[in-house]
């Protein structure tokens, strides 16, 4: 019985070490070198190459490195095993920081005031709208969404959700799926992304999206924040509604290319904020610990938490 890491741009060696540490009766092997595959009950992977997990015949489950999933089921040949996903309480944490950091930012026009300061301009227009008469709207519902949510409450925001399915969640106006969309973003001055990247929500952040949301906000317009995964946004529809007004501005850390090529228009577009796919950076040791943790449930016969519905894709 072993433990395969199956990963590409990561150091193999250093999470070799961290997983031998916590399973030292579990040999750790990679691909990268010969190994039996045949005793290969367990895999965690980031990025695998395609295929590379067919031809384990006693693969008991897939553990994602990394708190999407979307990775894994690139792979047309994936093993029919259970894919367990990552829910890391600081994973959270970190992520509402950004949120709330970012809907902050765009509360108290922040970059507005960067250009006064670099320019040496003291204006007079120095008003600045309350937390409590801005919309949010979060697209995203699961552990990072709510939370995210709770935090934005405390502030004193007016939060609303948005999931895919319908949810009800004390103290939170809720909207669900096709039917549902035009209501959250008619009352969204701030946009925030929190979703899983699925065939069915790739590129959903286009233009008849951004074109739906409030115009009539304090803010002036709306804002987009995207944490989620960068295939949610069509970039180029993002610089087209800001360009036209229909946005007015976002804050972006994740990108169709990463990194995000230098000729990019949205690293020098005043309106966008773009941050390196760090909003809320695993801990590779938090990481290694709750797929250990996962690893001994399987072995005492308890049942695998946080497992993926793959007809979902999260």
């Amino acid at each position: 019985m072993s433990l395969l890491l199956a990963m590409t741009g990561w150091h193999v060696e250093d999470w070799r070490g961290r997983f031998a540490a916590l399973l030292p009766e579990l040999p750790v092997v990679t691909l990268g070198e010969p190994f039996d595959r045949r005793a290969v009950h367990y895999v965690a992977s980031w990025k695998h190459p395609e295929g590379s997990l067919a031809g384990l015949p006693n693969l008991a489950a897939i553990f994602s490195l990394g708190a999407g999933v979307d990775h894994i089921f690139a792979d047309s040949r994936l093993p029919p095993v259970p894919i367990a996903r990552v829910v890391d309480p600081d994973l959270t944490t970190r992520m509402s920081e950004y949120i709330v950091l970012h809907c902050l930012m765009h509360l108290r026009q922040q970059r507005r005031y960067d250009r006064q300061q670099l320019a040496k301009s003291w204006e007079d227009d120095r008003n600045q709208p309350a937390a409590r008469s801005v919309r949010v709207g979060v697209m995203g519902l699961g552990e990072l969404g709510l939370d995210a949510v709770r935090k934005l409450q405390v502030l004193g925001f007016d939060v609303a959700g948005w999931s895919r399915s319908p949810k009800s969640v004390d103290g939170l106006v809720t909207f669900a799926g096709e039917d549902g969309m035009a209501g959250f973003l008619a009352r969204t001055d701030i946009l925030v992304s929190l979703l899983p990247l699925t065939p069915d929500t790739r590129g959903v952040i286009n233009a008849k999206l951004l074109g739906g949301l409030a115009q009539d906000g304090r803010l002036g317009g709306p804002f987009l924040i995207n944490a989620g995964r960068g295939g949610l946004q069509v970039e180029t529809d993002i610089l087209s509604a800001l360009e036209t007004g229909t946005l007015r501005g976002a804050t972006l850390d994740v990108f169709q290319t990463e990194p995000l090529p230098a000729d990019s228009p949205l690293w020098s577009h005043p309106a966008v904020t773009v941050t390196p796919h760090n909003a809320a950076m695993s801990d590779p040791e938090a990481i290694a610990t709750l797929i250990a943790a996962q690893i001994r449930r399987l072995q005492a016969g308890e049942a695998l938490e946080h497992v993926v519905d793959p007809a979902r894709g999260y």
